[in-house]
């Protein structure tokens, strides 16, 4: 995994943001959703591998209902120190504007697996995710579709048939779970 892309849009003397770094894998693999209003409102979705970020904004946001396939434009990887990352990204910085951790939590894969970094790295390949996540707001199976015959980093971000899917709309839970701000409320 490279966090090449991340340093190149970054200019780190003008931003708060997390500085580049690779940690190791651990035994629990993490993810986040960082609700953004940057030039337009979209959610964040991370997923943990091999030391950084994977990362996916979905303009509309998750959903757990699942009817909804949301549209997850897959960006470059983040370094795992983003996963806290809430703030404001200055005027004149790529992503400008502000940032509050919606979700987060931990997730494994639903394919049981001796090799995890293999697997996910294959589903990637084949355009196929299927995951459970194990969140404060997102919970259960959910799987990333690769679309074809789109833009190349188009996939859907799809709720599975389980005990958590609900028709309401989770984004109104609209607080961070580490700060309990709204985006409205940064300053």
């Amino acid at each position: 995994m490279s966090l090449n892309k991340y340093i190149q849009k970054r200019n780190f003397s003008s931003t708060n943001e997390p500085k580049a770094e690779i940690v190791e894998p651990r035994r629990e693999l993490i993810f986040v959703v960082q609700k953004h209003a940057a030039s337009h409102l979209h959610y964040d979705f991370r997923l943990e591998m091999e030391g950084v970020l994977k990362s996916w904004a979905i303009p509309k946001g998750p959903s757990m209902n699942p009817i909804d396939k949301r549209l997850a434009i897959m960006v470059e990887d983040h370094p795992y120190s983003y996963k806290d990352f809430e703030g404001i990204i200055p005027e004149g910085n790529y992503g400008a504007g502000k940032v509050i951790v919606w979700d987060s939590g931990s997730y494994t894969l639903t394919e049981n697996t001796e090799n995890i970094e293999k697997t996910f790295n294959e589903g990637l390949t084949k355009g196929h995710l299927a995951f459970v996540l194990k969140g404060k707001k997102l919970k259960g199976e959910f799987t990333l579709v690769k679309l074809k015959g789109k833009q190349e980093n188009a996939w859907l971000l799809i709720k599975k048939k389980d005990e958590f899917a609900i028709a309401d709309d989770i984004l109104q839970q609209d607080r961070s779970v580490i700060s309990n701000q709204t985006l409205e409320d940064m300053v």
